[in-house]
């Protein structure tokens, strides 16, 4: 079951990518775009939470985890990580396509599992690092490589590239960060909430920073609603990641979402316009579908 909900917030990524990224081309400025998004998300939150009495018991119950010492000041910014990520699909996807742009967040998500594992971050304690988990962490980097191949002639791609794989490690330590809040607070919902929290702010400093510099963007918001659904889809993507984590680990709930990821995106780039998914996206994703089982078939040991 837990797995099975860790493919479905995978699925639920692919979607916000492809939103966000529709977003951010419509406004030119992808940054703005995931700022929206997450803004929608924040509202939807702020109006459910703090209300139902069990959003009320976890948020006094991370307050009390704060005072206490058990959880860490630095433990609730994993919305930074969600900022990053959510800003990579308003600047990344138009360019490099759902599919392409999956398979570098999954390489990001592999080696940001790994390491959230390794050192601990996660509310399930320190996990072994072992040659074969290393092995597919690897083998995902080199799956990008190949998917997008075909394209590093054009200017700008490999930066375009390097952001996604940045936001991947975001996301990881964001799942991490996020499931000890959840387990301070006994419910996801408070984690949520203060994922968003830090995400909002995050992305409305580097707005207004870039209004400082480059003035406003010229054009408009869409007026069609579902563009701004990346948010609400961002909700049970979280969500999900605070109560998931906890039971099977930051890199299984990585690797799980990432099966979610690559059908998704490529079911996306498949069936609707943009940049259809090329021979080398193909072989790349089969390349990261075999890394992350090799990634996944150790025995999860905690380490003391």
């Amino acid at each position: 079951m837990a797995v099975g909900a860790a493919v479905a917030a995978g699925v639920g990524l692919a979607a916000q990518a492809r939103l966000n990224g529709e977003l951010g081309a419509r406004l030119g400025d992808g940054v703005a775009a995931s700022l929206a998004s997450t803004t929608a998300g924040l509202v939807l939150l702020l109006a459910l939470v703090p209300v139902v009495p069990a959003g009320r018991r976890g948020l006094r119950s991370v307050g009390v985890a704060l005072r206490a010492g058990a959880l860490r000041w630095w433990h609730c910014l994993g919305g930074v990580g969600g900022a990053l990520f959510v800003a990579s699909q308003g600047i990344s996807v138009g360019a490099l396509g759902v599919a392409a742009f999956t398979v570098a967040i999954v390489a990001g998500s592999a080696i940001g599992g790994l390491l959230a594992d390794r050192w601990g971050l996660g509310p399930t304690g320190r996990h072994r690092v072992s040659p074969a988990r290393v092995t597919g962490a690897l083998a995902c980097v080199a799956a990008v490589a190949v998917a997008v191949s075909d394209r590093l002639g054009i200017p700008g791609t490999a930066a375009l590239v390097v952001l996604p794989l940045l936001a991947g490690i975001g996301v990881a330590t964001q799942s991490a960060l996020n499931g000890r809040v959840g387990a301070a607070a006994h419910s996801p919902w408070p984690a949520t909430l203060v994922s968003f929290v830090v995400a909002e702010l995050t992305l409305a400093g580097v707005v207004l920073a870039g209004i400082a510099a480059r003035g406003a963007p010229g054009d408009h918001l869409p007026a069609e609603p579902w563009l701004y659904a990346a948010g609400l889809i961002g909700i049970g993507v979280i969500a999900t990641a605070a109560r998931v984590v906890g039971q099977v680990g930051v890199l299984v709930f990585s690797l799980a979402s990432v099966a979610g990821q690559l059908l998704g995106a490529l079911a996306l780039d498949a069936l609707t316009a943009g940049p259809r998914p090329t021979v080398a996206v193909w072989i790349g994703t089969a390349v990261t579908f075999g890394a992350v089982t090799l990634a996944a078939f150790p025995g999860r040991r905690r380490t003391p």
